[in-house]
C-alpha cells in the first residue's frame, strides 16, 4: 500500500487492514475480550487497531494505575471528528484512568504560524469547552504545551535522543522544515510520556486514542521511551544455547548497577556497564533461568514482571527514567457528509460542535446516503448502510443502543427502510445533541477555574 501517514494533513485510507502489516498495528478484536465494559467504538469496530492495549485492559481489570492522554492542535473549529477522540479520553477516565488533555499550541505556532493569543483563544473556545461539556472530570489535567514546564523540560531531553535522519524517515521532514516544527514533534512525545513522570505517579501503562494519521508520533515516542531509560533488558544466549537476560546500562552510575545486583534474587554476574541475570528466583520461589523459563521449561511471566519492576525501581531511585512504551488505539476516520474525506476546510463535509442546531440538522438532510436512485429500486435491492454518511453519524455519535442501530441497519439492507426516514431521525437527533451540547458549553465556561484553565474571553 505504501501509505504515508501524515499528522498535519487529511489522510484517506481505503483499507485499514493493510496498516497491520505495514505499520505493525495489531487488530483490536484480538484484545477486545480482555476489556471490561468496552466503549461503543470498540464494540462496533470503529476502533480497529491498537499497540500494546493489553497492558491497559489489564490495569482496568485489576484496578492498577494507568493513564490516558490526548489533545489537539488549536487550528480551527471543533467538529464531530474531534468529538470521537474526546469521547474515548472521557471513557478511559470513567474506567479509572488519570486523564491528560493537552492543547498543542507549540505545534500550532510552528506549523500554522498562529500567535500565542490565537492559540489560547481557539484552544479554550473550541476544544476545552467542548471537552468539559462532553463530560471530562476536573480531576483530569488540562494544559497548554507552552505553559507546562514538565512537558517543555522533558521535550528538551528527548530532543537529545533523536536526530534529523530519524525524523525525516518517520515524518518526511526535509531541508525546508523549520526547527520549531521539529521541536514540536519532541513536545508531542513529551506530552505522551508526561503521565509516567514521578510527579504523576511514575511509570504506568499510558494509552493514546488516535486516528491512524497520528501513528508517526506513537512510533517515535515508543522508540524514545526506550532510549531515555537508564536500563534496558535484552535476551541473550550463551555458547551452550542457554538463554539469559542482560541488564544494560551504559550511562548508568556504577552504584546503580551494584544496587541492582543486591536486589535481584538469584545468580547474577556484574560487569563494568551491565549485569547478566543467569538465574532468577520468581515470586513462586522457583529458580528460573533468565526469569523466562522455569526448570520444567514452563514460561514464567510473573518472574519476568518482577525482574522488570526491580530494574525500574532502581532506575528511579538513582534519578533515571523507566518509561513503559505507550499504548495506542486507532479508530476509523469519519467520512465527509458529501462523501470522500471529512475536512475542516470544507464546511459542508463536517458538522462543527459550535454551529447552530438548525444548520447542523440541515447538513444531515443534505448528506449523501447509501440509497438507490429510486424508491422502487431500494425496496427491491435494499440500501448500503456501510456507504452511507447518515448511518455513519448514527453509528459514531447519535445512537447509543446497539440493538436499535442493528435494527436500522437490517431494515436498510432489506429495503424496508428508506433514506428519508433515516435522515429525519438523524437530523432530529443531531439538532437535539447540538442544542444540549452548546448549553453545556456555556456552563463549562463558568467552571474553567475549577479545571485549572486560566482564561477570560
Amino acid at each position: 500500500m505504501n501509505t504515508k501517514l501524515d499528522p498535519w494533513s487529511s489522510s484517506e485510507i481505503s483499507d485499514y487492514s493493510k496498516l497491520f502489516d505495514e505499520f505493525g498495528i495489531s487488530p483490536f478484536e484480538d484484545v477486545l475480550p480482555e476489556v471490561p465494559n468496552p466503549h461503543k467504538y470498540m464494540r462496533r469496530k470503529v476502533i480497529f487497531g491498537h499497540r500494546d492495549y493489553g497492558q491497559v485492559a489489564k490495569a482496568m481489570r485489576t484496578g492498577a494505575p494507568f493513564s490516558a492522554i490526548d489533545g489537539f492542535m488549536p487550528s480551527g473549529k471543533v467538529h464531530l471528528g474531534h468529538k470521537m477522540v474526546m469521547d474515548q479520553l472521557i471513557w478511559h477516565q470513567e474506567q479509572g484512568a488519570d486523564a491528560f488533555f493537552g492543547i498543542a499550541d507549540r505545534e500550532a505556532f510552528a506549523v500554522r504560524g498562529f500567535s500565542w493569543e490565537t492559540c489560547k483563544e481557539i484552544g479554550v473556545e473550541e476544544y476545552v469547552l467542548s471537552l468539559i461539556a462532553l463530560g471530562f472530570k476536573p480531576d483530569g489535567l488540562i494544559y497548554f504545551q507552552s505553559e507546562c514546564e514538565s512537558v517543555k523540560d522533558l521535550a528538551f531531553e528527548l530532543g537529545a535522543k533523536v536526530n534529523f535522519s530519524e525524523l525525516s524517515a518517520i515524518y518526511g521532514f526535509s531541508g525546508e522544515t523549520n526547527l520549531s516544527h521539529m521541536l514540536s514533534v519532541a513536545t508531542q512525545a513529551a506530552d505522551i510520556l508526561q503521565p509516567e513522570l514521578e510527579e504523576y505517579g511514575g511509570p504506568k501503562p499510558v494509552v493514546v486514542p488516535v486516528g491512524p494519521d497520528q501513528d508517526p508520533h506513537l512510533r517515535l515516542t515508543r522508540g524514545l521511551a526506550g532510549k531515555m531509560n537508564m536500563f534496558r533488558l535484552e535476551e541473550r544466549e550463551d555458547k551452550t544455547g542457554r538463554k539469559y537476560l542482560s541488564v544494560r546500562g551504559k550511562a548508568a552510575p556504577k552504584e546503580a548497577l551494584q544496587e541492582l545486583k543486591k536486589r535481584i534474587p538469584g545468580k547474577v554476574k556484574l560487569y563494568e556497564e551491565h549485569l547478566d541475570v543467569l538465574e532468577f528466583t520468581d515470586p513462586a520461589g522457583l529458580k528460573s533461568p533468565a526469569g523466562l523459563k522455569s526448570p520444567a521449561g514452563l514460561k514464567s511471566p510473573a518472574g519476568l514482571k518482577k525482574l522488570e519492576e526491580i530494574v525500574r525501581k532502581v532506575a528511579l531511585d538513582f534519578g533515571g527514567y523507566a518509561f513503559l512504551p505507550p499504548a495506542s488505539t486507532y479508530h476509523r476516520f469519519m467520512s465527509g457528509l458529501q462523501g470522500g474525506k471529512m475536512s475542516s476546510s470544507v464546511p459542508d463535509s463536517h458538522i462543527a460542535l459550535t454551529e447552530s442546531p438548525k444548520d447542523g440538522a440541515k447538513k444531515v438532510q443534505r448528506a449523501k446516503t447509501g440509497g438507490c436512485v429510486t424508491l422502487e429500486e431500494q425496496k427491491k435491492e435494499g440500501g448500503k448502510p456501510d456507504e452511507c454518511s447518515v448511518f455513519e453519524l448514527m453509528l459514531f455519535h447519535l445512537i447509543e443502543d446497539d440493538r436499535e442501530l442493528l435494527e436500522i441497519r437490517e431494515e436498510c439492507l432489506s429495503g424496508e427502510r428508506m433514506c428519508g426516514s433515516c435522515k429525519k431521525l438523524a437530523s432530529e437527533l443531531m439538532h437535539d445533541f447540538l442544542k444540549d451540547h452548546q448549553e453545556k458549553r456555556e456552563l463549562a465556561r463558568e467552571k474553567l477555574d475549577e479545571y485549572g484553565v486560566n482564561y477570560k474571553k
